[in-house]
């Protein structure tokens, strides 16, 4: 099947227009389609004829730029890179914009990688690209540093619970608006941890049995649910920007494993010094009193947290339970006699699920496992070749990995990437970094990639 494209010709002075090389050029790049599988309608050829290549304003040119923008071509036919533009800029500019449209853009007589001038083009593309994202970060940073710093609410990310974020209008700036439903709820929760002395989780427990319902009203209280809402400042009056600062994955967690290392994010959140908060004022839903003792009643208990008293085990952090895909975690019950310790599911817990448990999974003996598993890995430090021979079957079988399972994880990293890409021009659009067009322009092709991918 034929794929489609446009051909694109131009000559900027009258001697090359009687010496009719823009035919010249049309004729080639047809001949060129002709034998590369394109099919060019005759109304897709666009000719500049007297335009020069050194502006940007030619009739062809928008022509070609507008077709792109519909998605309506595969590939984009020009007889040189000097013909699409005398300006490695401009060269640069069209070429990274026919790409965001999926569209190849082919030079009949520089094939790309064959001249120095498309390796300097592609070096150019790299840095204006590098230098543009730069430039609209680091713009976006200091807007919204300075709307901070003047109490605009509308820097924060959504509102908290027991919030409704109310968007600016013509008469008013954004602002949080007090639900009071949930304000109750926030307020029960700090005075329950500070003056009854009930733990975060019990608290979730609590929320749970009594069916207050979340944010969504589709999920259960979580732990950390409580434990960040007990430390999230907005809620004494200051609600608090910059908090978090986005930094390079440390290591690869155990979900990212079983998911072949492949993550939906590169970067994840830490929390900045204290001192490089900016804070915005919000109405208050608990005093400052109530919100300092809840702090140090945090740090208290994280002192004291019996997380720090812990023995490591043998297989801590390693077990993975294969009926549900979740990890396991130790445990413990004390007899008469003794205190036993236990491998127990995630999945199987009940309690941390609107729905119960999803695993029926028992718990398992740690004494037990650690001990079957501690002597098999005797017996292979006794044998050597058993360990090379397991490297030698892995290596075999890395070897002839499945090409399908390969294009797969190709495929799911496009998908990502594009996904990412859909999310930055959202994001520069909200922060009138790009216009409604130019929004309108790019989004429909972004979106057909992406639906392509998955389907692939």
């Amino acid at each position: 099947m034929n794929k489609t494209a446009c051909i694109y010709a131009r000559v900027s002075s009258d001697r090359q227009k009687e010496n009719h090389t823009i035919a010249s050029q049309t004729a080639a790049l047809r001949e060129y389609a002709a034998a590369n599988g394109y099919s060019v309608p005759p109304e897709w050829v666009f000719e500049d004829e007297g335009y020069s290549g050194a502006i940007m304003l030619r009739p062809g040119l928008e022509a070609l730029r507008d077709l792109a923008a519909e998605g309506q071509i595969a590939a984009a036919l020009v007889y040189s890179p000097d013909r699409l533009s005398r300006k490695y800029a401009y060269q640069v500019l069209l070429t990274e914009e026919l790409s965001r449209c999926g569209v190849e853009l082919i030079f009949l007589k520089s094939p790309a990688g064959a001249t120095p001038e498309d390796q300097l083009l592609l070096q150019f593309q790299g840095m204006i690209a590098e230098y543009e994202r730069a430039q609209i970060a680091e713009r976006s940073r200091r807007g919204k540093r300075h709307q901070a710093q003047q109490g605009v609410v509308s820097v924060l990310s959504g509102a908290p619970y027991g919030y409704r974020y109310v968007r600016k209008n013509d008469t008013s700036a954004a602002y949080y608006e007090v639900l009071e439903a949930e304000a109750q709820v926030v307020r029960w929760v700090f005075e329950t941890y500070t003056q009854r002395a009930i733990s975060i989780n019990a608290i979730a427990r609590l929320l749970n049995e009594r069916q207050i319902p979340t944010r969504t009203a589709k999920t259960r209280w979580e732990r950390s649910t409580v434990w960040g809402m007990l430390r999230n400042p907005a809620y004494q009056g200051t609600a608090c920007y910059g908090k978090t600062e986005l930094r390079p994955r440390q290591r690869i967690t155990r979900p990212l494993r079983q998911r072949q290392g492949i993550a939906s994010r590169d970067s994840a959140n830490h929390e900045r010094p204290r001192g490089d908060w900016i804070e915005v004022p919000v109405p208050p839903l608990v005093s400052e009193e109530m919100f300092a003792l809840a702090q140090e009643q945090l740090e208290q208990n994280k002192h004291h947290s019996p997380r720090h008293t812990i023995e490591p085990t043998l297989l801590q952090g390693m077990l993975v339970c294969q009926l549900c895909g979740y990890a396991l975690y130790r445990t413990s019950t004390r007899t008469a006699k003794q205190k036993l310790y236990y491998y127990r599911c995630l999945g199987s817990d009940g309690y941390r699920r609107l729905k119960g448990p999803v695993c029926t999974n028992r718990p398992i003996r740690q004494d037990a496992l650690d001990e079957v598993v501690w002597s098999e890995i005797m017996h292979l430090l006794e044998d050597p070749t058993l360990v090379q021979s397991e490297i030698d079957r892995r290596r075999e079988l890395a070897r002839k990995a499945d090409p399908l399972r390969k294009r797969d994880v190709e495929l799911r990293r496009e998908q990502v990437r594009l996904e990412k890409h859909i999310e930055r021009m959202v994001t520069a659009y909200q922060e009138e970094l790009v216009t409604l067009p130019q929004l309108r322009q790019r989004m429909p092709q972004l979106r057909k990639q992406a639906q392509a991918s998955s389907r692939n």
